[in-house]
């Protein structure tokens, strides 16, 4: 593998790695997921403007794409927020392991999305998966209400993927990325102003929590989604899907390693993730060998 390939490589596992690590920090901070978002997109949306002044970027689009990217941004706002409170209500691993769906909820949603037909192996897939989902349902019943928060959060996240894959096409990361914190973080407020949520307490964080807010909104979100973009224009979307599906299992392991037995679980509830996982990773298999015979 030449260096740079490698390089690129490395780069992109290490991105993964910084996404797995999202949910420990989430884990770490002690205010409510509402506001921890907040903080994560405000500060996020605050760096990202510093780097879009300092590059002397232009952020004009034309309005059609402004609303597209409104509608980006309120969508990554929420599912930040039911993936936070899938973790403070239940655990690391509950919520990462149901995450993983995402990826399959994109590839059920894409016929909708690029106009279509739905492949006979993807209703298959979707069967499977809802066997695994059954098994870490039945298993670990007293998580529901995580694992519920974390499938509403997974669609989310499929549907934040699928807009953004046609933005990113014809515009700049950067400038994608601060119009949606900006109107994801613009969401919010009015949510917290109108409920009444913002008062001296609200900005009254430990010195741990603000610490930990500030690596979550710069490390794992400015940087992060600037630095996955430009690796993929290196690395191919089929090796980027097959890493980014390391995610769940680099932070439930790191999660074992922070908090360990609250972290544990019963092994049918592992292989129902498992059995999820394998069918998101055999349906990009299946999907890139059908795109190579095109290309053939």
């Amino acid at each position: 593998m030449p260096n740079d390939k490698l390089k690129n490589y490395l780069h992109l596992h290490f991105i993964v790695f910084i996404w797995g690590f999202t949910a420990v920090l989430g884990k770490l901070i002690t205010i409510d997921a509402l506001p921890l978002v907040w903080f994560r997109m405000g500060i996020a949306f605050l760096l990202i403007l510093a780097y879009i002044k300092f590059r002397h970027l232009q952020l004009k689009v034309p309005p059609r794409v402004l609303l597209l990217l409104i509608v980006a941004g309120m969508v990554i706002a929420m599912h930040w927020v039911t993936f936070f409170m899938a973790i403070k209500v239940s655990n690391v691993s509950v919520a990462l392991a149901t995450m993983s769906t995402g990826a399959f909820f994109a590839s059920l949603m894409e016929p909708i999305w690029y106009g279509r037909r739905l492949i006979g192996y993807e209703v298959v897939f979707g069967l499977v998966v809802m066997l695994g989902l059954y098994i870490m349902f039945n298993v670990e019943g007293n998580y529901l209400y995580g694992i519920v928060l974390a499938l509403v959060s997974a669609f989310l996240s499929a549907v934040f993927s699928l807009i953004n894959g046609k933005l990113v096409q014809n515009h700049k990361p950067s400038v994608i990325s601060y119009y949606e914190l900006g109107s994801g973080v613009l969401l919010l407020t009015v949510y917290l102003a109108l409920s009444g949520q913002f008062s001296k307490e609200f900005f009254h964080l430990s010195i741990a929590d603000w610490g930990y807010i500030l690596i979550l909104a710069s490390v794992c979100t400015a940087y992060a989604f600037i630095a996955s973009v430009k690796v993929m224009r290196f690395i191919s979307p089929y090796t980027v899907m097959l890493t980014t599906n390391l995610e769940p299992i680099y932070g439930i392991v790191l999660a074992f390693l922070i908090f360990g037995d609250s972290e544990k679980m019963n092994p049918e509830f592992y292989l129902g993730g498992l059995i999820i996982l394998a069918t998101v990773v055999a349906n990009g298999v299946l999907k890139n060998r059908k795109k190579l015979k095109k290309i053939d």
